[in-house]
């Protein structure tokens, strides 16, 4: 399987167009690719019952991937009767991604193998996201990741994902500056300037619809096919999974959350991203230090006087977001709604809980109201979602 951009067979909704044999081969290659990452290690016979491929073909196809380094053999298993099953796997080294998270606050570059396995991780914070300061850090930090692979494995970089806010511009009063201060992101493609430099292709997605292709990819979770995901950083943002797969929507901005009409105690009107976004909290958190600097990490522990500010954040936060299932449910019947964030496991936790206490007060008569659980990824989602685009682009089935 190459790497190149000619390999790509975006425009069909199975990836390929298998009006030849290269169609049919390169559809059957991510089929094989597609149920290992999602089952594990499988003998050949388990992959062609499992595919639902001949044996001679499984065969053909195991032969090729493994040729071209995507699979390697596991260790032979032995069952109650028969000769031992030797196990295909993925391999590590058969691919790796890049992924960059462009941020309201920083800019991160991550760099993970076949597996998802994180190999590199750079951050550069910022006061105010600019296409230069962007364009000098993606610059500096391919170069310096790249560095730390072997030489004879550089040319296995499949392509690089950015995860990026949509409407960047919109946000420059919302976070403390004039607004205008971001304008120049509104006529800027950011993907074209990037592969002006580099031979492996770029592509372009949503933040929070990176996060959740992440956790459908990589998570711990095991979701249902269709749920909902909620990503609380700076920002609300999120995502949705239909039938198994990462759902976008035209624009590829299905799943913001963050515009979501909430009503509140006051009976006004606002947006979700108003009421629970981590921005506001922190606010209220730097003004208790009289530290303007002061951002939650994930080793943040609250001093003393702050779990009532926390408290005050989560009520609202909690009823926002329990507006904004319901409704999505009305819609969409999710069975589940994933949260996650970057914020400390604590506040997590809490906000969880503090939510499905509030679905228990909402109207939820004539639909089924939905389990919320943790995401299992954490503040990583959307840098390690960003570098899941390439290799959902390339070595997987979308549907």
């Amino acid at each position: 399987m190459s790497y190149s951009k000619s390999k790509t067979y975006e425009n069909s909704p199975f990836g390929v167009t298998a009006s030849n044999q290269t169609g049919i081969r390169e559809h059957n290659e991510r089929l094989v690719l597609t149920i290992l990452r999602k089952k594990g290690p499988l003998p050949k016979a388990e992959i062609a019952r499992q595919t639902g491929l001949s044996a001679q073909a499984a065969s053909v196809i195991v032969r090729a991937l493994e040729h071209d380094g995507l699979l390697v053999k596991g260790e032979k298993t032995r069952g109650n009767i028969g000769q031992p099953s030797i196990p295909m796997q993925l391999s590590p080294e058969g691919a790796y991604f890049l992924g960059l998270k462009v941020g309201r606050r920083s800019a991160e570059l991550i760099l993970i193998d076949f597996l998802g396995n994180e190999l590199a991780h750079i951050v550069e914070p910022y006061i105010c996201p600019t296409p230069e300061k962007i364009m000098e850090f993606v610059r500096r930090a391919v170069d310096k990741i790249c560095g730390l692979l072997p030489l004879e494995l550089r040319d296995r970089i499949a392509g690089m994902g950015i995860a990026t806010p949509f409407f960047l511009w919109d946000w420059a009063s919302v976070i403390g500056l004039e607004s205008n201060a971001m304008m120049d992101w509104k006529d800027y493609d950011l993907q074209a300037e990037i592969a002006v430099y580099y031979d492996f292709p770029i592509y372009l997605g949503n933040d929070g619809t990176s996060a959740c292709g992440a956790e459908l990819t990589f998570g711990k979770t095991k979701p249902p096919l269709d749920f909902l995901y909620i990503y609380i950083g700076y920002f609300i943002g999120g995502g949705i999974s239909l039938n198994g797969r990462l759902y976008s929507g035209q624009s590829g901005n299905a799943g913001a959350v963050g515009p979501f009409p909430i009503r509140t105690s006051k009976g006004e009107i606002v947006q979700l991203v108003e009421r629970a976004s981590l921005i506001s909290l922190e606010c209220q958190l730097a003004a208790h230090r009289a530290d303007p600097e002061f951002a939650i990490r994930a080793d943040y522990t609250p001093l003393d006087g702050e779990e009532a500010i926390i408290d005050e954040w989560l009520e609202v936060s909690a009823q926002g977001i329990a507006q904004l299932i319901l409704g999505a449910c009305s819609i969409i019947d999710f069975p589940l709604v994933i949260v996650d964030g970057k914020m400390p496991l604590f506040l997590r936790t809490k906000i969880i809980k503090d939510v499905s206490k509030a679905l228990d007060n909402l109207p939820f008569s004539g639909l089924i109201k939905p389990e919320v659980t943790a995401g299992s990824l954490g503040d990583r989602a959307r840098a390690v979602g960003a570098a899941s685009i390439p290799l959902s682009k390339k070595f997987m089935l979308e549907a």
